[in-house]
């Protein structure tokens, strides 16, 4: 199935039928990728009395509550509503789902504890490339990060010029498979957040942070179209399924 799309006077074929799937699925397991100091999620059957909604258990349905919190327990969506005192739904702002993007692999610097991707990293990485969308891999790269428990593990994060570079550049959407670009306790500071979304000046409404997505080693650095399917939930974040497309 090819399609056809142009843009900025260009035109790009790819084949609809052959996504390369970068989401985290969530599972009702210890093991499933977790942060935030949450518990792990649950999918379980209503119960009502005796009566379990699950054909196993005799039922004619399986019919399954579901709880858990997007930002810690696998690919989720937000927008600037994550950081604002007043409600922003991501649902309500992000109205298109098709971007032209760019695969970047990083190693993160270190410095004493911390290990942090730098304006330089991203700068190098994306050279005079402009793009919608920015995919951003860090190593080491392994299965790990399916599973990972990030709870008090000080996971890499972005630096404030990088945020600030990457929109400047233009880019509104930004992923990567970290389970935050801000340092996991900074205090509330949230610089990089506050930056990409330019909370200081005019409001990017539009521009959206993916996080914990997995790049498979199998995906190579370049330029790809990038579907961004998200669950319409009115909130600040939602679970979502980014997908990407080589160019013919």
């Amino acid at each position: 199935m090819i399609a056809t799309i142009e843009t900025n006077s260009k035109k790009y074929k790819i084949d609809l039928s052959k996504a390369l799937d970068i989401s985290i699925p969530m599972r009702a397991s210890e093991k499933n990728v977790n942060a935030w100091y949450q518990n792990p999620p649950k999918i379980e059957p209503v119960q009502d009395g005796d009566w379990i909604a699950s054909v196993a258990e005799g039922a004619d349905i399986n019919f399954n509550n579901i709880h858990f919190n997007p930002h810690a327990h696998g690919t989720h969506t937000e927008c600037v509503g994550h950081i604002t005192e007043k409600f922003h739904s991501v649902n309500q702002n992000l109205k298109q789902f098709f971007f032209l993007a760019e695969v970047i692999t990083v190693a993160p610097e270190k410095h004493k504890t911390d290990f942090f991707i730098s304006k330089k990293q991203i700068q190098f990485a994306l050279g005079n490339k402009k793009r919608e969308a920015v995919i951003l891999r860090t190593i080491p790269n392994t299965n790990e990060k399916l599973n990972q428990q990030y709870s008090n593990t000080n996971p890499p994060y972005l630096l404030e010029e990088a945020a600030i570079y990457l929109r400047e550049k233009g880019v509104k959407h930004l992923l990567i498979d970290l389970p935050s670009i801000d340092k996991e306790k900074d205090g509330g500071e949230l610089l990089a957040h506050r930056a990409f979304w330019n909370t200081a000046g005019r409001k990017r409404m539009d521009a959206t942070i993916t996080e914990l997505i997995f790049v498979p080693n199998t995906v190579q650095d370049g330029t790809y179209f990038l579907n961004l399917q998200i669950a319409p939930f009115e909130n600040d974040a939602t679970p979502s399924k980014p997908v990407l497309f080589e160019i013919e």
